[in-house]
C-alpha cells in the first residue's frame, strides 16, 4: 500500500508545479527595418513551490530576451522581455523557449510582426462603433467555401479610447481564428484584426451563421454593441463528377433570381418564383435559408421530377427587416453541380 501510494504522490507532485503564460503570442505589427522591439511576456507561477527559471533560449541570434534569476513564489506573475533587432524586411515569427523547473519541456511563447522601412496605416474609415474601438466592417461573409479551403477577412480596427487596447475577439466558434496585429494598439492608432476559417470544422451545407464580438482588453464583456454578424457559405462537393454525365444531371431554372416586394409602408408583402427541373435526374434542394431576419420562405417540394415544378413563395415583413444589417437575400443549395448555390435577392424599398 505504500508503495502504491509513494508511485500516486510522484506524477501528482510533479504536475502540481505548472507555468502559466496570460498571453503566448504577442504580434509587434509594422516595425521598422533595423530598429530593435522590445516586448514583455506576462507569466505567473501556479505552481504549488517557489519557480525557477533555469534558461530562456531563441530561435535566432537577432532575437534576445531576459528573464528573473530568482525564485518566483506560488501565484506571483513575473515578465520576461524579448527584442528583436530585425535585419530583413518581411514577416517574422520567432520562438521564445523558457526552460523552468515546472516541466521537463519548455514553455513556447511567439513574437512576430512584419518589418517595414515605412509604417503605412489603413487610409479608409472606420464608421462602426464597437464598444471602446472603431472598425471599418461590422459583418463578414465567407462566399463560396468548398470543403478543404482555410480563407481570410480582415478587419481594420482603430483604438478611439484615451488608453492602450487589447483586442480580443469574443465567443468564436470553432472553424475560426483570429489574429490581432499588433497585440496592443495605443490611443488613437491603428491595428487589423484577420480571421482565418477552417471549412473543414464546418458540420453543415449552405449557410452558416454566427456572431462574435470585439472587446477591447481580456476580460471584457460580451454586449449587443460590440457584435460582428459572420456568415459563410459551404458548398457541396462534386470533385467526383464525370463531365460525361453532365446529360443525366438535374437542371436548374428559376423564373427569376431577383424578387421585387416593395413595402410601402406596409407590414407584409408576398412574392413567388418558379422552379423548374429542365435536367434528366432528380433536383433536389439541399438547403434553403435566408441571409437576414425579415423574410419568411416555404416550399412547395424539396424534390424536383425531371420535367416538374416547384413554387418557391417568399413573405417580406417589415418589423424583421428593421433589424437586417445586409441586403435581404435568400440561399439554395441543390444538387445541380452548375447551381450549385443559387441566391435570390429580394428588393423591398
Amino acid at each position: 500500500m505504500i508503495v502504491g501510494l509513494l508511485l500516486l504522490a510522484a506524477p501528482l507532485g510533479a504536475s502540481a508545479q505548472k507555468l502559466e503564460a496570460k498571453q503566448s503570442v504577442i504580434d509587434c505589427g509594422q516595425i521598422l527595418f533595423q530598429r530593435p522591439v522590445t516586448v514583455d511576456f506576462e507569466l505567473q507561477n501556479k505552481g504549488n513551490r517557489p519557480l525557477y527559471i533555469r534558461d530562456v533560449k531563441t530561435s535566432c541570434g537577432c532575437a534576445t530576451a531576459s528573464y528573473p534569476r530568482n525564485g518566483i513564489p506560488q501565484d506571483e506573475s513575473f515578465k520576461v522581455s524579448a527584442s528583436y533587432d530585425a535585419q530583413q524586411l518581411g514577416h517574422f515569427e520567432k520562438l521564445i523557449a523558457v526552460y523552468s523547473n515546472a516541466d521537463d519541456k519548455p514553455l513556447l511563447l511567439t513574437l512576430r510582426g512584419h518589418v517595414v522601412t515605412e509604417v503605412v496605416d489603413y487610409a479608409g474609415d472606420y464608421p462602426f462603433r464597437l464598444g471602446q474601438l472603431s472598425t471599418d466592417v461590422n459583418e463578414i461573409e465567407f462566399d463560396d467555401v468548398n470543403r478543404g479551403d482555410r480563407p481570410f477577412k480582415r478587419i481594420h480596427v482603430f483604438n478611439s479610447s484615451s488608453q492602450t487596447a487589447e483586442p480580443q475577439v469574443m465567443h468564436m466558434p470553432p472553424y475560426l481564428k483570429a489574429e490581432v496585429s499588433p497585440s496592443k494598439i495605443a490611443a488613437g492608432h491603428a491595428g487589423v484584426i484577420t480571421l482565418y476559417l477552417d471549412s473543414r470544422r464546418i458540420r453543415n451545407l449552405g449557410l452558416n451563421q454566427t456572431s462574435v464580438y470585439l472587446g477591447a482588453y481580456p476580460g471584457d464583456k460580451v454586449s449587443d454593441e460590440k457584435e460582428i454578424t459572420l456568415s459563410a457559405v459551404l458548398l457541396p462537393s462534386f470533385e467526383n463528377f464525370n463531365e460525361s454525365a453532365r446529360e443525366f444531371m438535374p437542371s436548374l431554372v428559376l423564373s427569376a433570381r431577383e424578387l421585387n416586394l416593395a413595402l410601402n409602408g406596409k407590414a407584409k408583402r408576398k412574392g413567388e418564383i418558379e422552379i423548374t427541373n429542365k435536367g434528366r435526374t432528380t433536383l433536389e434542394i439541399r438547403s434553403l435559408q435566408m441571409f437576414t431576419e425579415g423574410l419568411e420562405v416555404s416550399l412547395s417540394n424539396k424534390k424536383i421530377e425531371p420535367g416538374g415544378t416547384a413554387r418557391l413563395k417568399v413573405t417580406a415583413i417589415a418589423k424583421g427587416l428593421q433589424k437586417a444589417r445586409s441586403k435581404p437575400r435568400i440561399l439554395m443549395i441543390t444538387n445541380d453541380p452548375d447551381n450549385a448555390k443559387v441566391v435570390i435577392t429580394v428588393n423591398v424599398k
